[in-house]
């Protein structure tokens, strides 16, 4: 007899791109062309200080044990990187150091969540937000974003949070954000510091995209009077030095929730390689002209995919305010051909052609309230995109193959109109 698994482990959802990517994959091992827009990762190589810095760090032997939470020499350097970028107060003892950042969501929890407080997340939202959050035995309620509001948190509903909700204790936000795009103003950031500095509320703010504004630049709550002791934010190099494969990220925090941090780190994963510190550690240091130039590129292509979404019947998206995503509304294709979002994307990818598919994802991957939109990463080259493009417009027209794909995956019939 085997053994049970917990209820936990029975619970568990996935990030939904990696399980489309598989699906994208195996389609091209069987020779399909397949543009690739589905996962988060950067198209371009690893700048040049992080693939040097890490193959001296190899000849030099830099492949032992270092402190749980980090070399002193990264902690020293990432302080600095987020004083001068951002104006986060930060000293080496407020960095803690770990494999990405995602990881960080779930020792955000273990500092701050016990079993029934309540966690505000706003929806859309990064899929492992949920399993890290339920982990602790706490709740999620959810605060819906508005394309019209730019997908911007609304202070309004966090004030209603903590006046409504049953034990509230933390609130995650996400910007620049994934999967809208939707960027949180400085004034926002400061609001929100007002309502909650002083009292037993956490703040996890999540922010990989932070080199991807594209108007103006980025804030983070932690640069605001009193925020790092309720707050932990979380960075990674996958997105702004394309290193998503080093897997390194670190947070800041007070030096209290760091130093707790930094214990959870050494009794799950001792610590992180020094060979992957030492190359983050040298691309903050020498790479901010490389990785200046990839984010111009990015841009390039959040541009191209923005005018060519909007340029099809039935899809609507936002200006692209930041992150190298593009979250049109597709609501009037969903309710005309009778598919859900996800069901759509599946559709471009695997019903809507023989030879070739456009990997994208529903909106519900990351929510209820995502419903009725798509989203599209531009890790591509520039001619993919735009056969993409060219692509979507020819499928949806390709009725007789949406009702056989419909046939054959009844799970993806829209059963409620989205509004629109």
């Amino acid at each position: 007899m085997a053994a049970a698994l917990s209820d936990f482990a029975r619970s568990l959802t996935v990030e939904t791109a990696f399980s489309v990517l598989a699906v994208a994959k195996t389609l091209k091992a069987q020779g399909k062309d397949v543009v690739e827009l589905e996962i988060g990762d950067s198209p371009f190589d690893s700048t040049s200080s992080a693939k040097s810095s890490g193959i001296a760090a190899i000849n030099a032997n830099q492949s032992h044990y270092c402190p749980s939470p980090g070399l002193p020499e990264f902690r020293e350097t990432a302080a600095a990187f987020v004083k001068e970028e951002f104006g986060i107060p930060a000293e080496a003892k407020n960095i803690v150091v770990a494999p990405g950042a995602k990881v960080f969501e779930q020792y955000f929890c273990e500092a701050f969540c016990n079993p029934g407080d309540s966690v505000l997340v706003f929806a859309p939202y990064f899929p492992t937000y949920t399993p890290n959050i339920l982990r602790r035995g706490a709740t999620m309620v959810t605060s819906s974003l508005k394309q019209a509001n730019d997908f911007r948190p609304d202070v309004a509903e966090v004030e209603k949070f903590l006046k409504t909700a049953k034990n509230p204790k933390a609130i995650f936000l996400n910007s620049p954000h994934n999967p809208t795009g939707g960027v949180a103003s400085e004034g926002d950031l400061k609001a929100i510091a007002d309502l909650i500095r002083g009292k037993n509320i956490a703040v996890f703010s999540d922010e990989p995209y932070c080199h991807m504004v594209w108007e103006g630049r980025h804030h983070s709550i932690l640069a605001q009077p009193g925020m790092m002791d309720q707050a932990v934010a979380a960075f990674t190099f996958s997105k702004s030095y394309s290193m998503s494969g080093w897997r390194l990220g670190f947070a800041v925090a007070g030096a209290e929730i760091a130093d707790a941090i930094g214990k959870m780190i050494n009794t799950t994963l001792s610590c992180t390689p020094p060979i992957v510190q030492l190359a983050g550690m040298n691309a903050l240091k020498r790479d901010k002209a490389e990785r200046e130039e990839q984010m111009g590129k990015f841009r390039e292509k959040v541009l191209l995919l923005t005018k060519g979404l909007n340029a099809i019947s039935g899809f609507k998206t936002i200006d692209p305010r930041a992150t190298f995503y593009v979250f049109p509304n597709v609501a009037p294709v969903c309710n005309e051909l009778g598919i859900t979002s996800h069901g759509l994307a599946m559709y471009f990818l695997e019903g809507a052609d023989d030879q070739f598919g456009v990997a994208c994802l529903g909106g519900e991957c990351f929510g209820e309230a995502g419903g009725g939109f798509l989203r599209f990463s531009c890790a591509e080259p520039n001619d993919r995109l735009q056969k993409a493009l060219d692509f979507l417009p020819k499928a949806i027209a390709r009725t007789d193959r949406i009702a056989a794909y419909l046939e054959k995956h009844p799970k993806f019939r829209l059963q409620n109109k989205y509004a629109v």
